[in-house]
């Protein structure tokens, strides 16, 4: 039975938070996916990558797992109910509903995290907070049938993750070698805990007025 997974793309998306797990999943044997959207026009994500919907939200399928990654156009969808509502019913038949990076904001303002254990890029991990979530400061955490990545490259390792999942341990290493997924950054900069304090400076720096954005449109919990 081929196995049906629905990726939400939309204008400003972060890239590689779409195109890391759509790599996996598409290389795995008996699964089909779609990216899917208000409309099927092309649309670009966050750093100006052109990018086609397969399908409208109006006329999805039940997925077998929906994914919904992140980048600065979230903001303007925690305030979109045709969004939140096509995630909330996808939800409810969906095996999987999974994140990575800020999707899970999204999942959160869908009503999808209350009660959960989640992550999202380490500068929002706070605000999984204010859904009545748990935040796991991880690349991948899986509660149930809700699985959330952290930022950006945890994608891969997600995808990688759901595979194994539900096609077993040797589909998701053959499709790991396959890609030569085997990563040796050239700096230990990758997470706060190891980066030089003026490196983390200026990455907040750079985030700092989508995360203030952000905070004017979450509740406070």
């Amino acid at each position: 039975m081929t196995l049906q997974f629905g990726i939400l793309c939309f204008p400003g998306v972060q890239q590689l938070d779409l195109t890391g797990p759509y790599e996996v999943f598409a290389s795995a044997q008996g699964v089909e996916v779609e990216l899917v959207w208000k409309d099927v026009t092309p649309l670009r994500a966050s750093t100006g990558l052109w990018l086609v919907p397969d399908r409208r939200l109006a006329e999805a399928p039940r997925y077998d797992l929906i994914c919904v990654p992140g980048g600065s156009g979230v903001n303007a969808l925690l305030s979109d109910p045709e969004v939140l509502g096509f995630l909330r019913d996808q939800a409810i038949t969906a095996q999987y509903v999974t994140s990575v990076c800020t999707g899970a904001l999204l999942l959160g303002q869908a009503g999808l995290l209350t009660g959960r254990r989640a992550t999202t890029h380490w500068n929002a991990l706070d605000l999984l907070q204010r859904f009545g979530a748990t935040p796991v400061a991880a690349r991948v955490v899986r509660d149930g049938r809700l699985i959330t990545a952290g930022g950006v490259t945890s994608g891969i390792d997600f995808g990688l993750a759901v595979i194994a999942e539900l096609l077993g341990q040797d589909e998701a290493e053959t499709i790991q070698l396959s890609m030569e997924y085997a990563p040796a950054p050239p700096f230990s900069a990758g997470e706060p805990a190891t980066a030089r304090p003026e490196i983390l400076a200026a990455a907040r720096q750079r985030l700092i007025a989508s995360r203030r954005q952000r905070e004017a449109l979450i509740a406070p919990g």
